[in-house]
């Protein structure tokens, strides 16, 4: 090519996307490079700011920490940030900006609808006093609790005011691993701070939001983000930034987000009736590890283990049982065990669920009549002492539960207790001294000797289901290394 045809060529180029630059209206966000150059978020921020909110709070005037001063109460607020810093965990409220007001600034969230419903975090607004919204366009207005919700982190507020620009919602599930994104919040209260990056990964689970399956981001989001929006490059919002992975308190690459859908279907139920409803499946369940898939015959780790089915709950009505591999849930694959909470969640209760489950290597279609999640489940008695233990090999120490110990366990029926774990293949599974062996794979242990008979007969990994401080899971073992 002469310098000529090349000069044309660029030139050409040059034209083609001044074009398409030109077609661009103003309330629009520009369009995305196809050629690996980096999107323009300046359209996009214009675009959808004016619907994102501060929120800030001043302390409760009748609170401990009141009667110390703005300081004593900021102080107890900081003490909820990051108590725990090496697992993901809900941002706490931080002190205003300098040149800020007398309120703290707690987070962001984004307005809803235009007669003034607004959508942030449960965390950003618990227990706080006067709750005050800024507005983009400077104006502060006096908010009030609609409904908050613990499970989902969620809560919805309502100021006084008409005509508010809103946010257009996206679908989460159409978001590609990958796909830019950009937050719009209050980071240490300085408002309307722009962040972007990409999505990282879809359907995390967090230990304490097991109703969520997190948007994982790369978006610098820290202490103020919390409730603020996450934006698509169409200007919709994709998900609530809400917690972030830390070692240290501040933004270390790692941040999740509340998908839109499952936070607007919160949002309504709130408005309406002020508290959320979902449906309970009643299962204690753990992931499918490899030694467990081989035990399970299963081909790879999938599904949701059944370690145990709650007494009087919709499972037990069905028939599911204690070593059942939950892999599917109205048709929808149950890849995890954190795969399963949320799709229970989300049916009603009095409605039909179909479950597919494999029980002794056979797939089964279980139907189940969901009902409504209880507030509060009885928690599983500490297990009592026992004397005089028979050492056994695998490197366990076990004694069998006599009757007592069985009732004060609320255990139907055997039970064999580890009192000492030491070098074998007890320990190689994760076995610890008061560990209470209730099964091998779904068949119930009645003492030391049942035990023992299973594993000198078994021709492979066993799943042993154990009873471990009121919680129920599986172990593989491999006896005697086969």
């Amino acid at each position: 090519m002469n310098p000529q045809t090349r000069a044309a060529h660029v030139l050409l180029l040059l034209l083609v996307s001044l074009v398409m630059l030109a077609g661009c209206g103003e309330d629009e966000p520009a369009p995305i490079a196809s050629n690996g150059q980096l999107p323009d978020f300046t359209g996009l921020v214009k675009q959808v700011s004016p619907a994102v909110v501060n929120i800030s709070a001043a302390p409760p005037k009748d609170s401990d920490e009141a009667e110390g001063g703005d300081n004593n109460a900021l102080e107890g607020w900081l003490r909820r940030f990051f108590e725990d810093g090496q697992q993901p965990g809900e941002q706490g409220p931080v002190p205003p900006a300098p040149g800020g007001s007398l309120h703290a600034s707690l987070g962001s969230g984004f307005i809803i609808s235009d007669d003034g419903y607004i959508l942030t975090n449960r965390h950003v607004v618990a227990n706080a006093g006067q709750i005050v919204v800024k507005l983009n366009d400077r104006r502060q207005l006096v908010a009030e609790v609609v409904g908050q919700d613990s499970y989902s982190d969620l809560a919805v507020l309502k100021v006084d005011a008409t005509d508010l620009p809103t946010v257009k919602t996206g679908d989460p599930d159409k978001l590609p691993v990958g796909s830019w994104v950009v937050a719009i919040g209050s980071p240490f209260g300085f408002e309307t701070s722009v962040t972007a990056g990409i999505v990282s990964a879809k359907q995390r689970s967090l230990a304490s939001d097991q109703y969520v399956p997190f948007l994982q981001t790369d978006v610098a989001i820290n202490p103020g983000n919390s409730g603020g929006p996450l934006f698509n490059l169409a200007g919709e919002v994709v998900g609530i930034n809400s917690q972030i992975y830390s070692q240290t308190g501040g933004y270390q690459g790692v941040s999740f987000a509340i998908p839109i859908d499952i936070a607007m279907d919160v949002a309504k139920q709130l408005r309406n009736s002020g508290s959320v409803t979902r449906g309970w499946l009643g299962v204690q369940i753990q992931d499918v590890d490899r030694e467990l898939a081989e035990s399970f015959k299963l081909k790879r780790p999938e599904g949701a283990l059944v370690a145990r089915v709650m007494p009087d709950s919709p499972a037990e009505a069905a028939g599911l049982e204690a070593g059942d591999v939950i892999l599917s849930f109205n048709d929808q694959p149950v890849d995890s065990a954190a795969s399963l909470p949320p799709l229970v969640g989300t049916v009603a209760p009095g409605e039909s669920a179909s479950v597919t489950v494999l029980r002794d290597g056979e797939r089964e279609e279980i139907d189940v009549e969901i009902e409504k999640l209880p507030k509060d489940l009885a928690a599983a008695t500490a297990p009592a002492e026992e004397e005089k233990p028979l050492e056994q090999p695998y490197g366990l120490t076990l004694e069998s539960l006599d009757t007592a110990a069985r009732r004060e366990l609320e255990l139907d029926q055997g039970g064999v207790r580890v009192t000492d774990v030491a070098d074998g293949a007890g320990a190689q599974a994760g076995l610890e001294p008061g560990d209470i062996v209730l099964a091998v794979g779904s068949r119930h242990v009645e003492d030391v000797a049942a035990l023992r008979n299973a594993l000198d007969n078994a021709d492979g990994p066993v799943a042993l289901l154990v009873w471990r401080e009121g919680t129920r899971l599986y172990l593989a073992m491999r006896p005697k290394n086969k």
